[in-house]
């Protein structure tokens, strides 16, 4: 097994364990919610759960970046794959 493939696999794994937690999370929320606690303590915790989004976004765009890069590299054309990275980019940026 090739070190991109064991990188692959362990970020899979990684942002696998994240959404399960950010599942949960939003469990929480919904029980919150339901259980009419204070909209403040509901606020901190939809806060969190934008938070552990963004922390594996990172991780998932790690991961693509690391397979487009092994694309790239095994394409007949290289400047495709690249600016399809691109536009996908730069659709994460905050504007």
């Amino acid at each position: 097994m090739t070190k991109e493939i064991k990188d692959q696999e362990a970020l899979k794994k990684d942002v696998m364990a994240r959404m399960k937690r950010i599942e949960g999370q939003v469990r929480g929320i919904q029980r919150m919610i339901e259980e009419g606690k204070e909209c403040e303590d509901v606020l901190v915790q939809v806060r969190a759960v934008r938070s552990a989004l963004r922390a594996a976004t990172t991780q998932i765009l790690r991961r693509y970046l690391l397979r487009c890069n092994e694309r790239a590299l095994q394409s007949a054309d290289p400047g495709a794959q690249y600016e399809k990275l691109m536009k996908l980019i730069s659709s994460f940026v905050d504007r």
